[in-house]
């Protein structure tokens, strides 16, 4: 099969979810209204965590950035689907594919990395409760943060670059609908040893690592709740970190069974149908999640919608 040099590459294909007409009209309307639920489900929390000083804590200074990279890890795939899908094309620039999937890199990166500061920042409050202000201190949340975006940064530029060095076949079409850094891999024509590689390892460190701190962090959570005496106090304290280990749940649950699961089994295209459950489903869900199971995120909305009660900024300040 001939290549070509990736400086003349012109575009990819994004073939989707369904080649079928008829589905398209269908797939507009359930991905436009999924993404308009995100956005408006993650900005309600941002609006309620920043109007409501109840809510000025680390836990919810942590949910916050949450939603904030929710909303941006959906606007990175989605309103590129719905115009592919509403023009009838498929296409998507060759510059426009590896700014999508740096992207994609970088948020998925952040929100795995806020869901482990969260695990973190429940285990404090559980485990260390005397402690919890002297540790979970301000300056701490807000350095958390700007490592979890630096070290994000640089995951999703160390791989777009290494992306740069390679060179692609003829036939551009992406079985899916984003550009993903596993399928750019798979059209490439030179060799991809050294990217399969960084791959696995980035996998393991920012993918197993985090994740075994969150197990870590809840095998001490729920020791120390055993040891509670009362079933109220149990029941209270498991409470304050329900959502967020529904969340993780949700998050770790359908990124595994699409990457290691059904990596194996399903095709290319099944695979990307599976791909939406953490790519536009978990981010939808998440809001729900915590203002359902949350008295003090219900509170601070219905607050916030009183007229008294609507503030106008989106600045975040806490105190512990």
């Amino acid at each position: 099969m001939e290549s070509e040099n990736q400086t003349g590459v012109a575009e990819f294909l994004l073939l989707g979810l369904s080649e079928d007409p008829e589905l398209q009209p269908l797939l507009f309307g359930l991905f436009l209204s999924m993404y308009l639920v995100t956005v408006l489900g993650n900005l309600l929390i941002i609006l309620a965590v920043s109007s409501d000083s109840h809510l000025h804590t680390p836990m919810y200074f942590f949910l916050s950035n949450l939603s904030f990279v929710d909303i941006s890890f959906t606007s990175t795939i989605v309103p590129k689907m719905l115009v592919n899908i509403q023009t009838e094309s498929k296409a998507i620039t060759y510059a426009g594919c590896l700014t999508q999937a740096y992207f994609f890199m970088a948020f998925m990166c952040m929100d795995n990395l806020l869901l482990t500061m969260m695990a973190y920042d429940r285990y404090v409050a559980i485990c260390h409760p005397l402690h919890y202000g002297v540790i979970m201190n301000p300056r701490l949340c807000g350095l958390l943060v700007l490592l979890s975006l630096f070290v994000s940064i640089m995951n999703a530029l160390l791989h777009s670059l290494m992306v740069l060095s390679l060179s692609f076949c003829i036939d551009l079409k992406i079985p899916h609908f984003f550009c993903e850094l596993a399928q750019i891999l798979k059209l490439a024509c030179s060799d991809t040893l050294v990217n399969d590689i960084l791959v696995y390892l980035v996998t393991i460190f920012l993918g197993g690592g985090p994740l075994s701190g969150i197990i870590f962090s809840y095998t001490q959570i729920v020791s120390s709740i055993l040891r509670i005496p009362s079933a109220s106090g149990k029941y209270k304290a498991f409470s304050t970190c329900g959502s967020h280990l529904l969340v993780v749940s949700l998050f770790y649950g359908t990124c595994v069974g699409v990457y290691l699961s059904s990596a194996a089994s399903l095709s290319s295209r099944n695979r990307a149908v599976a791909s939406v459950m953490y790519t536009v489903v978990t981010p939808m869900i998440n809001p729900f999640i915590y203002s359902l199971r949350n008295r003090d995120v219900r509170g601070a909305l219905r607050r916030f919608f009183q007229p008294s009660g609507v503030l106008f900024t989106l600045v975040i300040p806490f105190t512990v």
